[in-house]
């Protein structure tokens, strides 16, 4: 049976963005890529190091051209102010050379006292002269390296470059989109990205694929908030700032919200009508009820806090988790139309909510965990492709010991949770056995890390896998890429390589 297994890897603090993925296309042949930008591999390159330097070194020339400067424009407002006493002084000398009776020692030396600080000054060019021609000589320096380092990076300048870099993301992103869905199987370690707001709330960012959209939003509470914080990008999040406010026309209840194509999608407070706020509008553009749900706390998660309808997105598009009255508190999974936000198919899973500490989809299976206390564990899977469950037994480290949100992003790969103040991020692991999602043909990888300051540093790895055994080999190109591409040998077992090629 052919498989694969699909990584998605989620950026730590100290991380870039990274890729792990493996799969087998129809032919037999094994295509795996990883791509694993750190901030810190800049700081390990040779060439950065040397830039580093370079900057450190520009720096203190520019400092000594800035004192050299000062000093200069002092001393030459000095000679300025003394030019009435040069030319007094050298006139009485003159008339010396008329009447050298009238030239006494006494003169002579009453003359060169008013001349003698500018002795100083041009002691001070003398030594500025010098000082110039040390920094003549350090600049030469500079402008050798520079043009090694210039011969080091390529033929390529920085717009060509750049131009390759976006044409190898697109690439990358949609060989991402390519991977197609799997089971759970794992949750990482959990990755606080920031500490803020109260102990309850949701944080997200758009879960539509494919999208460009790297802002983020964070609402805080669960009960008649109104108030939306939308961040430029992940790392304005992180730090607090470049921040804009969503002010709601109407309150929201609970956490279960979630950003899809551009709008908000909540509950409205002491209401099971969910409502779709349009960001760039700034205006709700649709409300429609969620016919028999229970709301104010009628089936909440366990832990509360209005948490009765919980809204979220996947692969298969948007989805409402909740219950009513008829369906005797079990868990009831709707797939939405994001237009209408009506219902188009519902399937009753059997697991009462109330029992229930979270629960999140991930390509058309619903995820339920046994807890929102530490301790807690992904306990229940619904599947509404088949419409079968199994009781699953998948730990994950509940750092703060009280989650609240908990929700899955398809662009991201990642559960986004809301853990007692803190933002955490955990990675997840899919299991893919061939007959989900997809076929992928060829798997394209590449990353620019644009923290770096040399700006040109793309890097790529691409390992082989077997169907038994591990990991054989790690290619990795620092400032060009490799794409690797994978055929089977006629010698050798599944998943084999007889050879490699490299593109760009």
């Amino acid at each position: 049976m052919e498989f694969s297994h699909i990584y998605g890897l989620y950026p730590g603090s100290e991380e870039g963005w990274q890729v792990y993925s493996t799969a087998s296309d129809p032919d037999g042949r094994c295509v795996c890529t990883v791509v694993a930008p750190a901030q810190n591999l800049c700081k390990r390159d040779p060439r950065s190091r040397q830039l580093r330097v370079l900057t450190e070194q520009v720096q203190n020339v520019s400092q000594s051209l800035e004192v050299v400067d000062l000093r200069t424009s002092r001393d030459l407002q000095y000679v300025r102010e003394s030019e009435p006493l040069l030319r007094g002084v050298d006139g009485r000398l003159l008339s010396y050379v008329d009447n050298p009776r009238m030239l006494t020692p006494k003169n002579l030396k009453k003359h060169l006292k008013k001349t003698a600080p500018l002795l100083s000054v041009v002691d001070q060019y003398r030594v500025d002269v010098q000082s110039l021609g040390a920094l003549r000589a350090e600049l030469r320096n500079l402008t050798l390296l520079l043009a090694s380092i210039q011969d080091q990076v390529g033929a390529y300048d920085y717009e060509e470059l750049q131009q390759r870099v976006l044409l190898l993301e697109s690439r990358l992103h949609g060989c991402m989109n390519k991977l197609g869905c799997g089971r759970l199987t794992a949750v990482s370690s959990p990755i606080t990205v920031r500490a803020s707001g109260s102990r309850f709330g949701s944080w997200m960012t758009d879960a539509m694929i494919p999208s460009s959209d790297s802002r983020v939003w964070s609402m805080d509470g669960y009960y008649k908030g109104r108030r939306v914080m939308e961040f430029r990008t992940m790392a304005d999040f992180t730090k607090g700032q470049n921040f804009v406010q969503h002010l709601l026309p109407q309150p929201w209840a609970g956490t279960g919200h979630v950003v899809y194509n551009g709008s908000l999608y909540y509950n409205k407070h002491q209401s099971n009508i969910l409502v779709q706020y349009h960001f760039r509008s700034r205006t709700v553009v649709l409300q429609r009820s969620l016919s028999g749900a229970g709301y104010n706390n009628t089936f909440p998660y366990s832990w509360g806090g209005s948490s009765d309808i919980d809204l979220m997105a996947d692969e298969m598009g948007l989805w409402a988790v909740y219950t009513s009255i008829p369906n005797a508190g079990n868990i009831l999974v709707s797939r939405l139309d994001p237009v209408t936000l009506e219902v188009m198919q519902s399937w009753d899973t059997g697991f009462p909510k109330r029992s229930a500490g979270e629960a999140f989809m991930i390509c058309g299976t619903l995820y339920v965990t046994n807890s929102h206390l530490a301790g807690a564990k992904v306990h229940f899977a619904y599947h509404t492709n088949t419409s079968a469950y199994e009781y699953t037994d998948i730990p994950f480290h509940n750092q703060y010991s009280h989650i609240s949100m908990m929700d899955y992003n398809p662009r991201e790969r990642a559960l986004f949770t809301w853990n007692n103040g803190h933002q955490v991020l955990y990675n997840v692991t899919l299991f893919h056995d061939g007959r989900q999602g997809p076929h992928v043909g060829q798997t394209y990888g590449g990353f620019v890390d644009r923290t770096c300051p040399s700006k040109w540093v793309v890097w790529a790895a691409s390992i082989r896998l077997t169907a038994s055994s591990r990991y054989i080999f790690i290619h990795l190109w620092v400032n060009s890429v490799s794409i690797t591409f994978g055929e089977p040998s006629t010698r050798a077992g599944p998943c084999s390589f007889s050879r490699t090629r490299t593109v760009g």
